[in-house]
């Protein structure tokens, strides 16, 4: 079982959750630490259109992101919301290349 990154972090990728990963499966098309130096306009910017994504392969689904997350973003993988469902093989498909 995995944990999933639905597009509710798209253009937010406020990166909370990739601190609390203790197995560092969260990544994404941005860099991390530029983001984090970047603050209100910069970062919205910076994050336009792009979301954090979760290794299906790696995630040792403990849950941590979850509560981490200020968007709702993150959910068990059986538990994805419907409207979301197609965000599980986005996840998938951001490691598979």
């Amino acid at each position: 079982m995995t944990h999933v990154i639905t597009k509710q972090c798209e253009s937010t990728c406020d990166t909370a959750c990739v601190s609390v990963c203790p197995v560092d499966v969260i990544h994404g098309p941005v860099n991390v630490d530029e983001l984090r130096a970047l603050e209100g306009a910069d970062r919205a910017t910076a994050a336009a259109g792009l979301q954090l994504f979760i290794d299906p392969d790696g995630c040792i689904n403990c849950g941590c992101c979850v509560p981490e997350c200020p968007v709702d973003a993150i959910y068990p993988e059986d538990e994805v919301p419907a409207a979301y469902e197609s965000d599980i093989e986005a996840n998938a498909r951001y490691f598979s290349g």
